[in-house]
This record gives structure tokens, sequence and C-alpha cells, in this order.
């Protein structure tokens, strides 16, 4: 530990901001004795950090864990938005073995840090509908592309402002999205019309649902369609948030009390 501590004097010496990813106590102290401002990002703030960014899920790559840091640290106003920073994070075990030093700038807001924080949701499970979304946006429904909706959370509400399209394969079940045989039927079913309802959980509460809330007053993008239109409006009137792979483009959006905050291309996520 003392050669790394050496290493990143250096490095650190002339940066805004340092960001430890689940730090041990012993890290965290050395450098909470210097001048930089330190901001630990990890699922507990088990070290007493007075500037904290909740990680609400153990991201596997380091630039994802990067880029939801940037975003909370942004938010929560502990850095600039011209801010350079040094990023310490584990990749191969436990125990800090990567330096990244990168400026905020560079970061384009994504919105992921928005979805993930404070929505009704549990994080894994928009998690997984995300990685759904994603996969069957990068294959579609037998190579051909496909569009599908998923809105997420508050099931209740959205069950009594949508009415079925069909026959609900979904009504006696007890499946949960993330299983991946539930998520190859989620792919078989994205091919007719209609939104998967999801419950903060993750069961699958229903399919085929034709979502009914008003669209007047919602603002989407222009050139987006009646999924899109009809997410933006189903998360304004409910506590859920919505998740659309777009047929036409073949991105994936999702919406959050009326508003598009995250936009994917499935190729390059």
């Amino acid at each position: 530990m003392s050669a790394l501590r050496e290493f990143l004097d250096d490095i650190v010496a002339d940066t805004d901001a340092v960001f430890l990813f689940s730090p041990s106590a012993s890290l965290y102290q050395s450098f909470e004795d210097d001048d930089t401002e330190v901001v630990v990002i990890a699922p507990e703030n088990t070290v007493d950090a007075e500037t904290f960014v909740e990680l609400p899920l153990e991201f596997t790559n380091m630039a994802d864990r990067i880029r939801f840091g940037v975003e909370g640290a942004l938010e929560q106003e502990y850095v600039e938005e011209d801010a350079d920073v040094v990023c310490i994070g584990d990749v191969f075990d436990d125990t800090p073995d990567s330096i990244v030093r990168v400026q905020v700038a560079e970061f384009s807001p994504s919105g992921v840090y928005g979805l993930f924080v404070n929505s009704r949701a549990e994080p894994s499970v928009i998690n997984d509908v995300l990685d759904v979304a994603i996969e069957l946006g990068k294959k579609g429904q037998k190579g051909k592309p496909v569009g599908a909706l998923f809105v997420v959370g508050d099931a209740g509400k959205v069950m009594n402002k949508s009415r079925p399209l069909s026959y609900n394969p979904f009504e006696k079940s007890h499946v949960h999205v993330g299983d991946p045989i539930v998520n190859v039927m989620l792919k078989e079913f994205s091919r007719l019309d209609g939104a998967f309802v999801i419950s903060d959980g993750g069961k699958i509460v229903s399919a085929y649902r034709y979502l009914e809330p008003s669209a007047e007053g919602v603002d989407i993008p222009k050139g987006l369609g009646a999924r899109h239109m009809a997410a933006g409006a189903v998360t304004r009137d409910t506590n859920a948030i919505a998740i659309v792979l777009s047929e036409s483009d073949g991105l994936v959006r999702a919406f959050k009390s009326g508003e598009l905050i995250l936009e994917v291309d499935p190729e390059e996520y």
C-alpha cells in the first residue's frame, strides 16, 4: 500500500478531487488527511465520509462505476464540471489495483445516476430490465429489429392506468426478471404489442398492457413515437420508470417523472 501511496502523491497533487470506490478505512484515512477533496463511492458509507455517493449496484465495469460516480458527485455538487479527478478502485480483486485520471467535462450526462437513485423499484431490478432491453436491441427478434416497452415499479397504479390487449401469460405466475429463462420469455413476448409491467421487486405482473394515461403536456424529442410518448406519460402519472427499445433507431431510452433521462446505443454499451 505504501508503494501505491507514493505513486499516487504525484498523480493527485494537482487534481481537484479523489474518488475512492469502496475504500478500506486505512485508505480513506490516508487521503482524508490531505487537502484534496475526497469523494467515497460505495454501496455503504462504512468510513463515515462527509462526501459520499451511494453506489446502488456493484457495476462490474470500472468505466460504469466512474460514470455513475461522476454524475452523482456533480448532482450533489461535490465537484464542478471542469474538475480533474483521480479514481481509485478495484478491477481484479477486492483491493485497490486501478488508478484512472479523468476530466469530468469528458463525461456527457447519461442519466444513469437519476435512473437508479430515488426510484421506487429496486436498483437491481432496473439493471436487469435495462440488460434485457439492451440485449434485445443487439440481437432483435430472430435477427429483425424489435420495439419493446417495460414499465418498472408502482405496478398497482400502472395496472389501473392501463388495460389488457390480450391474455396475460404472467397472471398466475411468480416469475421475476433477471432469471435467464424468464429473460428469454420476455424477449419472445416482446414481438407482440403492449407494455410489460414489472413490480418494484422484479415480479412480472403483466404483458400486453395498453397504457392509457393522457399524453397531454408530455414533451419528448421529435421523431419518437407512441411507445416513447406512453413511457413519458405513465412515468409522469406514477412513480414508475419506463425503459423503451425503439424499433426504428434501435436505441434504448429510459423515462422517469415524465422526462427522458437516459439514452443508450446497445451496440456501444
